[in-house]
């Protein structure tokens, strides 16, 4: 077994306590636990290539860490964590959650360091190894703001990665739909999809928490700081297609039609060929900013 899977294995186990605490003293919070579980499943997968190439004790930031989940589990592995969490609109259920986490990892020695604000505000110079975030960037207010931010808090050789949605692809996966040329245009004519969604706990505010996030965006916020470097990886869309056909509560945020046309994409190979496409031009973004330590 690899150290990349013997780390993601040892997470199951972080979570299994955690659920057992939520089934004594929560239990109305069993189905978003096990929702955001399943996201910090994927969030250490995304970034195990990454830890891996960092010794213990180094010093990493999560941006937008909800329930503080993935950051507490980092902090068992021995890394340094800082969980940067505002709790924004459209996700005040983290709160009850994330308290139920910070008492059981206080209990257990993996708390992390948090920070209640935006990642607009971080002040950091020159302080992390490691940065990222997962489905974060398409919620926070100033897109080029956070990327200024962060990029300033990471020291000479270190690297921000993070996915979000891609807006230039017409498709938007929170509410399962199509997009129509913008945010605006998108919402006079969904609204009844956007509004009236029963899948999401507080759509009103999860869709003004929505930024409509490019890959033009992201390169052009970049290109405003010579010391940063920008680069997109065109591989994740397959893995995420793949996700759809093993994951049940993931698969469950689309509807039927997307669920069998994916299965329908995986079985006959043909999901893997949208990584030859420009990363524009991909729904997933998968991004890298790094300050190179030259």
């Amino acid at each position: 077994m690899s150290s990349a899977n013997a780390k993601q294995y040892d997470i199951d186990g972080w979570l299994h306590t955690v659920a057992e605490r939520i089934e004594r003293e929560a239990p109305e919070l069993r189905d978003v636990f096990e929702l955001y579980s399943g996201e910090a499943r994927f969030g250490r997968r995304f970034i195990a290539t990454d830890l891996d190439r960092l010794p213990r004790g180094s010093r990493v930031l999560e941006v937008g860490a909800g329930s503080c989940l993935l950051s507490c589990q980092l902090v068992r592995e021995g890394f340094d964590v800082v969980a940067l969490e505002p709790v924004g609109i459209g996700f005040s259920h983290f709160r009850r959650m994330q308290s139920l986490v910070a008492q059981l990892a206080s209990e257990m020695g993996c708390m992390p360091k948090v920070l209640q604000q935006q990642a607009e505000t971080l002040d950091a110079r020159d302080d992390f190894d490691f940065a990222f975030s997962v489905n974060v960037m398409e919620h926070v207010r100033d897109v080029a703001g956070v990327i200024a931010r962060v990029g300033m808090g990471l020291r000479r050789g270190a690297s921000y990665r993070f996915t979000c949605p891609n807006y230039a692809f017409p498709y938007e996966p929170h509410f399962d739909m199509p997009t129509l040329f913008g945010k605006r245009l998108t919402e006079r004519l969904m609204n009844r999809r956007i509004f009236g969604n029963q899948k999401l706990d507080d759509p009103v505010g999860t869709w003004q928490s929505l930024n409509w996030i490019t890959v033009g965006q992201i390169v052009r916020a970049v290109g405003r700081h010579p010391e940063l470097r920008v680069a997109f990886s065109r591989d994740l869309l397959t893995s995420t297609l793949e996700r759809v056909t093993r994951d049940p509560e993931f698969a469950a945020r689309r509807s039927a039609v997307v669920r069998n046309g994916i299965a329908l994409l995986v079985r006959s190979g043909l999901h893997r060929l949208p990584a030859a496409l420009p990363a524009s031009m991909l729904p997933i973004i998968d991004c890298r900013i790094e300050r190179p330590a030259n």
